[in-house]
């Protein structure tokens, strides 16, 4: 679980990476809860929370910029 002031330390390009990885690994969890595979449903859960909250600070630091 990331936490939003250690999200806040990163840069954009770091951010964006960031979240391209958790959708890939949202993915992932996905295919393995539809075959049986996935141990813990929760993560899935978890992983989009993550995602938004990445999203989250994204916006924030763009309507920074703007200003």
């Amino acid at each position: 679980m990331l936490g939003a002031a250690e999200l806040r330390a990163l840069s954009a390009e770091e951010l964006q990476d960031k979240a391209n990885k958790l959708k890939h690994e949202l993915m992932k969890h996905r295919f393995q809860a539809k075959t049986g595979k996935l141990e813990r449903q929760s993560v899935i859960q978890e992983t989009k929370r993550d995602v938004a909250r990445i999203l989250t600070v994204m916006n924030e630091k763009k309507k920074e910029a703007k200003s």
